[in-house]
Protein backbone atom coordinates (compact mmCIF):
# COMPACT_ATOMS: atom_id res chain seq x y z
CA UNK A 1 0.00 0.00 0.00
CA UNK A 2 2.92 2.05 0.44
CA UNK A 3 3.97 1.73 -3.23
CA UNK A 4 0.24 2.81 -4.19
CA UNK A 5 0.50 5.76 -2.25
CA UNK A 6 3.46 7.00 -3.50
CA UNK A 7 2.32 6.66 -6.91
CA UNK A 8 -0.74 8.42 -6.94
CA UNK A 9 0.32 11.30 -4.81
CA UNK A 10 3.22 12.23 -6.59
CA UNK A 11 5.78 11.02 -4.26
CA UNK A 12 4.30 12.88 -1.42
CA UNK A 13 3.69 10.17 1.04
CA UNK A 14 6.22 11.53 3.30
CA UNK A 15 4.34 14.58 3.98
CA UNK A 16 0.85 13.70 4.24
CA UNK A 17 2.39 11.19 6.55
CA UNK A 18 3.88 14.19 8.56
CA UNK A 19 0.65 16.34 8.50
CA UNK A 20 -0.90 13.09 9.55
CA UNK A 21 1.06 12.49 12.97
CA UNK A 22 1.44 15.92 13.78
CA UNK A 23 -0.05 19.44 13.32
CA UNK A 24 1.65 22.67 13.50
CA UNK A 25 3.77 20.74 16.26
CA UNK A 26 1.34 18.85 18.08
CA UNK A 27 0.87 15.13 18.46
CA UNK A 28 -1.68 14.31 16.75
CA UNK A 29 -3.50 10.39 17.87
CA UNK A 30 -6.66 8.84 17.74
CA UNK A 31 -8.50 11.79 16.28
CA UNK A 32 -7.28 14.40 19.31
CA UNK A 33 -4.28 16.43 19.20
CA UNK A 34 -2.70 16.43 22.41
CA UNK A 35 -5.82 16.08 24.39
CA UNK A 36 -8.07 18.52 22.38
CA UNK A 37 -10.54 16.40 19.49
CA UNK A 38 -10.43 17.27 16.12
CA UNK A 39 -13.41 16.55 13.66
CA UNK A 40 -11.35 17.66 10.50
CA UNK A 41 -8.39 15.38 9.39
CA UNK A 42 -5.55 17.20 8.12
CA UNK A 43 -5.42 17.08 3.74
CA UNK A 44 -1.68 17.53 2.41
CA UNK A 45 -1.98 20.97 -0.02
CA UNK A 46 -0.49 21.05 -3.39
CA UNK A 47 -1.50 16.64 -4.03
CA UNK A 48 -2.58 15.87 -7.41
CA UNK A 49 -3.52 13.27 -8.58
CA UNK A 50 -2.45 11.30 -12.07
CA UNK A 51 -3.65 8.37 -14.12
CA UNK A 52 -1.81 5.55 -13.31
CA UNK A 53 0.02 3.57 -16.53
CA UNK A 54 2.14 0.32 -15.53
CA UNK A 55 5.20 1.83 -16.79
CA UNK A 56 5.38 4.58 -13.98
CA UNK A 57 4.89 1.57 -11.51
CA UNK A 58 8.73 0.93 -10.58
CA UNK A 59 9.50 -2.82 -9.81
CA UNK A 60 10.63 -3.69 -6.63
CA UNK A 61 13.94 -3.37 -5.33
CA UNK A 62 16.09 -6.60 -5.87
CA UNK A 63 18.32 -7.74 -2.98
CA UNK A 64 21.91 -7.59 -3.01
CA UNK A 65 23.09 -11.17 -3.55
CA UNK A 66 24.80 -11.22 -0.13
CA UNK A 67 21.84 -10.25 1.62
CA UNK A 68 20.02 -13.19 -0.37
CA UNK A 69 22.65 -16.06 0.53
CA UNK A 70 22.85 -14.83 4.43
CA UNK A 71 19.05 -14.88 4.74
CA UNK A 72 18.70 -18.20 3.17
CA UNK A 73 21.21 -19.60 5.52
CA UNK A 74 19.99 -18.65 8.07
CA UNK A 75 16.53 -19.94 7.57
CA UNK A 76 18.64 -22.94 6.50
CA UNK A 77 20.08 -23.06 9.95
CA UNK A 78 17.26 -22.29 12.00
CA UNK A 79 15.34 -24.97 10.47
CA UNK A 80 18.20 -27.80 11.11
CA UNK A 81 18.19 -26.44 14.93
CA UNK A 82 13.77 -27.02 14.29
CA UNK A 83 14.74 -30.16 13.71
CA UNK A 84 17.22 -30.97 16.19
CA UNK A 85 14.52 -29.68 18.68
CA UNK A 86 12.15 -31.68 17.15
CA UNK A 87 13.97 -34.96 18.06
CA UNK A 88 14.64 -33.48 21.99
CA UNK A 89 10.61 -33.47 22.09
CA UNK A 90 10.58 -36.89 20.78
CA UNK A 91 13.08 -38.78 23.13
CA UNK A 92 11.54 -36.23 26.02
CA UNK A 93 14.40 -33.86 26.83
CA UNK A 94 12.90 -30.96 25.80
CA UNK A 95 8.74 -30.27 26.81
CA UNK A 96 6.65 -29.72 23.51
CA UNK A 97 3.92 -26.67 24.17
CA UNK A 98 1.62 -27.12 21.61
CA UNK A 99 -1.66 -28.97 21.01
CA UNK A 100 -0.98 -32.47 20.47
CA UNK A 101 -2.88 -35.50 19.58
CA UNK A 102 -4.38 -37.46 22.21
CA UNK A 103 -3.76 -41.06 22.76
CA UNK A 104 -6.82 -42.30 22.42
CA UNK A 105 -7.63 -40.56 19.38
CA UNK A 106 -4.81 -41.97 17.21
CA UNK A 107 -6.89 -43.52 15.00
CA UNK A 108 -8.96 -41.17 13.98
CA UNK A 109 -7.96 -38.22 11.16
CA UNK A 110 -5.60 -36.04 12.61
CA UNK A 111 -6.42 -32.41 13.87
CA UNK A 112 -3.02 -31.14 14.03
CA UNK A 113 0.08 -32.33 11.30
CA UNK A 114 3.37 -32.36 12.73
CA UNK A 115 5.03 -31.07 9.47
CA UNK A 116 2.40 -28.63 9.32
CA UNK A 117 3.35 -27.10 12.63
CA UNK A 118 6.73 -27.31 12.17
CA UNK A 119 7.23 -23.30 10.92
CA UNK A 120 5.46 -22.40 13.85
CA UNK A 121 6.75 -24.40 16.43
CA UNK A 122 10.22 -23.74 15.41
CA UNK A 123 10.56 -20.57 13.25
CA UNK A 124 8.02 -18.11 14.16
CA UNK A 125 8.09 -18.96 17.74
CA UNK A 126 11.55 -17.55 17.72
CA UNK A 127 10.01 -13.79 16.48
CA UNK A 128 6.27 -14.02 18.21
CA UNK A 129 6.61 -11.36 20.08
CA UNK A 130 6.89 -8.82 17.37
CA UNK A 131 4.05 -9.47 15.93
CA UNK A 132 0.21 -9.47 17.48
CA UNK A 133 1.06 -6.67 20.03
CA UNK A 134 -2.26 -5.93 21.94
CA UNK A 135 -3.23 -2.20 21.38
CA UNK A 136 -5.20 -0.17 24.23
CA UNK A 137 -6.37 2.83 21.78
CA UNK A 138 -7.98 3.30 18.54
CA UNK A 139 -6.13 2.49 15.16
CA UNK A 140 -5.16 6.45 14.58
CA UNK A 141 -1.82 7.39 13.11
CA UNK A 142 -0.08 6.87 16.38
CA UNK A 143 -1.28 4.31 19.17
CA UNK A 144 -0.55 3.05 22.43
CA UNK A 145 0.58 -0.66 23.02
CA UNK A 146 -0.06 -3.54 26.18
CA UNK A 147 3.10 -4.02 27.55
CA UNK A 148 3.93 -7.88 27.56
CA UNK A 149 6.63 -10.12 27.96
CA UNK A 150 7.46 -13.70 27.95
CA UNK A 151 8.85 -16.10 30.35
CA UNK A 152 9.09 -19.32 28.00
CA UNK A 153 10.80 -17.88 25.33
CA UNK A 154 7.54 -16.56 23.18
CA UNK A 155 5.18 -19.75 24.04
CA UNK A 156 2.99 -17.72 26.25
CA UNK A 157 2.47 -13.85 27.26
CA UNK A 158 2.24 -12.36 29.98
CA UNK A 159 0.92 -8.88 30.70
CA UNK A 160 2.81 -6.30 32.88
CA UNK A 161 0.37 -3.53 33.52
CA UNK A 162 2.32 -0.48 31.55
CA UNK A 163 1.49 0.57 28.33
CA UNK A 164 3.94 1.97 25.54
CA UNK A 165 2.84 5.34 24.24
CA UNK A 166 3.17 6.68 20.96
CA UNK A 167 3.91 4.28 18.57
CA UNK A 168 3.77 4.95 15.28
CA UNK A 169 1.27 2.73 13.38
CA UNK A 170 2.61 1.26 10.11
CA UNK A 171 0.07 -1.64 9.98
CA UNK A 172 -3.46 -0.47 9.83
CA UNK A 173 -5.99 -0.86 7.32
CA UNK A 174 -7.31 2.39 8.57
CA UNK A 175 -6.53 4.57 4.79
CA UNK A 176 -8.82 6.98 5.07
CA UNK A 177 -8.78 7.59 8.82
CA UNK A 178 -12.93 6.41 9.50
CA UNK A 179 -11.93 4.25 12.38
CA UNK A 180 -10.89 7.07 14.18
CA UNK A 181 -12.76 8.93 17.26
CA UNK A 182 -14.59 11.43 15.06
CA UNK A 183 -17.99 12.39 16.40
CA UNK A 184 -19.04 12.97 13.11
CA UNK A 185 -19.08 9.10 12.29
CA UNK A 186 -20.19 7.48 15.19
CA UNK A 187 -22.95 9.76 15.36
CA UNK A 188 -23.90 8.06 12.68
CA UNK A 189 -23.30 5.07 14.08
CA UNK A 190 -25.01 5.45 17.16
CA UNK A 191 -27.82 6.76 15.05
CA UNK A 192 -28.56 3.83 12.61
CA UNK A 193 -28.25 1.65 16.11
CA UNK A 194 -30.64 3.00 18.01
CA UNK A 195 -33.07 2.47 14.91
CA UNK A 196 -32.14 -1.22 13.51
CA UNK A 197 -30.44 -2.82 16.27
CA UNK A 198 -26.85 -4.45 16.28
CA UNK A 199 -28.31 -7.72 14.16
CA UNK A 200 -31.14 -8.79 12.61
CA UNK A 201 -30.47 -12.82 13.46
CA UNK A 202 -31.73 -13.70 9.72
CA UNK A 203 -30.51 -14.54 6.45
CA UNK A 204 -31.37 -11.97 3.90
CA UNK A 205 -33.50 -14.08 1.89
CA UNK A 206 -35.61 -15.20 5.15
CA UNK A 207 -36.54 -12.05 7.14
CA UNK A 208 -33.28 -10.16 7.37
CA UNK A 209 -33.56 -7.99 4.47
CA UNK A 210 -33.79 -4.14 5.85
CA UNK A 211 -34.37 -1.16 3.93
CA UNK A 212 -31.02 -0.20 4.53
CA UNK A 213 -29.57 -2.79 2.88
CA UNK A 214 -31.20 -2.20 -0.22
CA UNK A 215 -29.90 1.51 0.03
CA UNK A 216 -26.45 0.46 0.88
CA UNK A 217 -26.36 -1.74 -2.18
CA UNK A 218 -27.92 1.35 -4.61
CA UNK A 219 -25.30 3.48 -2.94
CA UNK A 220 -22.40 0.85 -4.11
CA UNK A 221 -23.40 0.42 -7.50
CA UNK A 222 -24.46 4.39 -8.00
CA UNK A 223 -20.43 4.63 -6.96
CA UNK A 224 -19.10 1.90 -9.11
CA UNK A 225 -20.74 2.79 -11.85
CA UNK A 226 -22.64 -0.30 -12.45
CA UNK A 227 -26.12 -1.58 -12.54
CA UNK A 228 -26.07 -3.25 -9.30
CA UNK A 229 -24.51 -4.95 -6.10
CA UNK A 230 -24.98 -7.33 -3.28
CA UNK A 231 -23.56 -6.72 -0.16
CA UNK A 232 -22.56 -9.46 2.70
CA UNK A 233 -21.43 -9.07 6.40
CA UNK A 234 -17.83 -10.79 5.86
CA UNK A 235 -15.37 -9.51 3.59
CA UNK A 236 -12.98 -13.10 3.20
CA UNK A 237 -16.93 -14.50 3.02
CA UNK A 238 -17.40 -12.14 0.35
CA UNK A 239 -14.90 -14.32 -2.17
CA UNK A 240 -14.85 -17.40 -0.49
CA UNK A 241 -18.83 -18.20 -0.45
CA UNK A 242 -19.77 -16.56 -3.57
CA UNK A 243 -16.93 -17.85 -5.97
CA UNK A 244 -19.20 -21.39 -5.97
CA UNK A 245 -21.71 -19.38 -7.16
CA UNK A 246 -20.53 -17.73 -10.53
CA UNK A 247 -18.11 -20.94 -11.68
CA UNK A 248 -18.45 -24.62 -10.96
CA UNK A 249 -17.38 -28.06 -12.09
CA UNK A 250 -16.54 -27.69 -16.15
CA UNK A 251 -15.21 -24.06 -15.75
CA UNK A 252 -11.38 -22.66 -15.62
CA UNK A 253 -9.92 -20.59 -13.17
CA UNK A 254 -6.83 -18.66 -13.94
CA UNK A 255 -5.58 -16.96 -10.84
CA UNK A 256 -2.88 -14.75 -10.04
CA UNK A 257 0.00 -16.47 -8.02
CA UNK A 258 -0.26 -13.60 -5.05
CA UNK A 259 -4.29 -14.14 -4.78
CA UNK A 260 -5.52 -13.90 -1.06
CA UNK A 261 -6.42 -16.62 0.55
CA UNK A 262 -10.11 -16.04 0.32
CA UNK A 263 -10.40 -16.41 -3.35
CA UNK A 264 -7.54 -19.45 -3.19
CA UNK A 265 -10.26 -20.77 -0.90
CA UNK A 266 -13.69 -19.84 -3.16
CA UNK A 267 -12.11 -21.38 -6.26
CA UNK A 268 -11.48 -24.64 -4.48
CA UNK A 269 -14.93 -25.21 -3.44
CA UNK A 270 -16.55 -23.81 -6.65
CA UNK A 271 -15.34 -27.21 -8.37
CA UNK A 272 -13.80 -25.42 -11.42
CA UNK A 273 -10.54 -26.04 -12.72
CA UNK A 274 -7.72 -24.02 -11.33
CA UNK A 275 -4.60 -22.64 -12.73
CA UNK A 276 -2.12 -20.62 -11.70
CA UNK A 277 -0.65 -17.63 -13.86
CA UNK A 278 2.68 -15.83 -12.82
CA UNK A 279 1.89 -12.77 -10.50
CA UNK A 280 1.60 -9.69 -12.80
CA UNK A 281 2.57 -11.31 -15.76
CA UNK A 282 0.85 -10.60 -19.60
CA UNK A 283 2.41 -13.49 -21.40
CA UNK A 284 2.02 -16.44 -18.64
CA UNK A 285 -1.97 -15.22 -18.47
CA UNK A 286 -2.10 -15.03 -22.37
CA UNK A 287 -0.45 -18.74 -22.82
CA UNK A 288 -3.00 -20.39 -20.60
CA UNK A 289 -5.87 -18.40 -21.81
CA UNK A 290 -4.69 -19.42 -25.53
CA UNK A 291 -3.89 -23.00 -24.17
CA UNK A 292 -7.88 -23.16 -22.98
CA UNK A 293 -9.24 -21.98 -25.52
CA UNK A 294 -7.49 -24.21 -28.18
CA UNK A 295 -7.22 -27.25 -26.08
CA UNK A 296 -10.11 -26.80 -23.76
CA UNK A 297 -11.06 -29.91 -20.97
CA UNK A 298 -8.81 -32.51 -20.74
CA UNK A 299 -9.41 -35.68 -21.94
CA UNK A 300 -12.79 -34.49 -23.72
CA UNK A 301 -11.12 -31.50 -25.11
CA UNK A 302 -14.53 -29.93 -24.96
CA UNK A 303 -14.91 -26.27 -24.69
CA UNK A 304 -15.04 -24.69 -21.30
CA UNK A 305 -18.42 -23.55 -19.92
CA UNK A 306 -16.50 -20.28 -18.49
CA UNK A 307 -13.18 -18.95 -18.15
CA UNK A 308 -12.43 -16.87 -15.23
CA UNK A 309 -9.63 -14.62 -14.70
CA UNK A 310 -8.91 -13.93 -11.07
CA UNK A 311 -7.26 -11.05 -9.98
CA UNK A 312 -6.76 -8.31 -7.10
CA UNK A 313 -6.68 -4.34 -7.64
CA UNK A 314 -3.85 -3.98 -4.73
CA UNK A 315 -1.68 -6.72 -3.57
CA UNK A 316 -1.23 -6.25 -0.04
CA UNK A 317 1.46 -8.01 0.76
CA UNK A 318 3.49 -6.70 -2.29
CA UNK A 319 2.30 -3.29 -2.45
CA UNK A 320 1.79 -4.07 -6.63
CA UNK A 321 -1.17 -2.96 -8.66
CA UNK A 322 -2.67 -5.13 -11.63
CA UNK A 323 -1.69 -4.46 -14.63
CA UNK A 324 -5.98 -4.23 -15.40
CA UNK A 325 -5.25 -2.61 -18.76
CA UNK A 326 -3.34 -5.32 -20.17
CA UNK A 327 -5.70 -7.88 -18.51
CA UNK A 328 -8.92 -6.72 -19.66
CA UNK A 329 -7.44 -6.66 -23.32
CA UNK A 330 -6.65 -10.01 -22.74
CA UNK A 331 -9.87 -11.11 -21.54
CA UNK A 332 -11.94 -9.45 -24.22
CA UNK A 333 -9.83 -11.14 -27.09
CA UNK A 334 -9.94 -14.46 -25.50
CA UNK A 335 -13.30 -13.97 -24.51
CA UNK A 336 -12.74 -14.76 -20.76
CA UNK A 337 -14.42 -13.20 -17.73
CA UNK A 338 -12.47 -11.11 -15.49
CA UNK A 339 -13.24 -11.19 -10.66
CA UNK A 340 -11.56 -8.17 -9.34
CA UNK A 341 -10.59 -7.79 -5.94
CA UNK A 342 -10.44 -4.42 -4.69
CA UNK A 343 -10.08 -5.12 -0.76
CA UNK A 344 -7.41 -2.43 -0.79
CA UNK A 345 -7.79 -0.36 -3.65
CA UNK A 346 -11.54 0.55 -3.62
CA UNK A 347 -11.71 3.86 -1.86
CA UNK A 348 -7.64 4.43 -1.54
CA UNK A 349 -6.58 4.74 -5.16
CA UNK A 350 -8.16 7.01 -8.18
CA UNK A 351 -8.62 10.96 -8.17
CA UNK A 352 -12.11 9.99 -6.25
CA UNK A 353 -11.64 6.62 -4.88
CA UNK A 354 -13.43 4.48 -7.10
CA UNK A 355 -10.78 2.09 -7.36
CA UNK A 356 -7.98 0.52 -9.83
CA UNK A 357 -10.57 1.02 -12.95
CA UNK A 358 -11.15 4.84 -12.03
CA UNK A 359 -6.85 4.95 -11.80
CA UNK A 360 -6.77 3.52 -15.02
CA UNK A 361 -9.49 5.71 -16.68
CA UNK A 362 -11.27 2.25 -17.51
CA UNK A 363 -14.94 1.34 -18.27
CA UNK A 364 -16.32 -0.32 -15.10
CA UNK A 365 -18.64 -2.38 -17.53
CA UNK A 366 -15.20 -3.88 -19.24
CA UNK A 367 -14.69 -5.87 -15.60
CA UNK A 368 -17.73 -8.54 -15.00
CA UNK A 369 -17.29 -9.27 -11.56
CA UNK A 370 -16.29 -5.95 -9.12
CA UNK A 371 -15.69 -7.60 -5.48
CA UNK A 372 -14.08 -5.12 -2.64
CA UNK A 373 -15.01 -4.99 0.91
CA UNK A 374 -15.92 -2.10 3.53
CA UNK A 375 -13.08 -2.96 6.08
CA UNK A 376 -10.26 -1.39 5.00
CA UNK A 377 -10.62 2.05 3.63
CA UNK A 378 -14.82 2.70 4.79
CA UNK A 379 -13.86 1.62 8.46
CA UNK A 380 -16.86 -0.75 9.13
CA UNK A 381 -17.37 -4.50 8.14
CA UNK A 382 -18.61 -6.88 5.32
CA UNK A 383 -18.18 -6.69 1.69
CA UNK A 384 -19.45 -5.99 -1.70
CA UNK A 385 -20.31 -8.00 -5.34
CA UNK A 386 -21.35 -5.53 -8.05
CA UNK A 387 -21.65 -5.59 -12.22
CA UNK A 388 -23.69 -5.43 -15.07
CA UNK A 389 -24.82 -8.77 -14.59
CA UNK A 390 -23.38 -11.11 -11.88
CA UNK A 391 -26.81 -9.41 -9.63
CA UNK A 392 -29.08 -12.16 -9.86
CA UNK A 393 -27.19 -15.64 -10.15
CA UNK A 394 -25.17 -14.46 -6.77
CA UNK A 395 -28.49 -13.25 -5.31
CA UNK A 396 -30.07 -16.55 -5.93
CA UNK A 397 -26.90 -19.56 -5.55
CA UNK A 398 -25.09 -17.68 -2.88
CA UNK A 399 -24.67 -18.87 0.39
CA UNK A 400 -23.37 -16.15 2.52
Amino acid sequence: MVRTSTMVLNGNLTVQMNQTIRQNGKQRKNGHVNGEKQTNFPTAKGMSCRQYSPESEQAPEQAPMYVAVLTYLGFGIVTLFGYFRDFLRAVGLEKCHLAQEREEQKEFVPMYQDFENFYTRNLYMRVRDNWNRPICSLPGPAFDLMERVSDDYNWTFRLTGKTIENVINMGSYNYLGFAENNEDFLKTVADKTLQYGVGVCSSRQEVGNLSSHEELERLVADFLGVESAMTFGMGFATNSMNIPALVSKGCLILSDELNHTSLILGARLSGASIRVFKHNNMHSLEKMLREAVCSGQPRTHRPWKKILIMVEGIYSMEGSVARLPEIVALKKKYKAYLYLDEAHSIGAVGPTGRGVTELFRLNPADVDVMMGTFTKSFGAAGGYIAGNKVNQPVRSSAVS
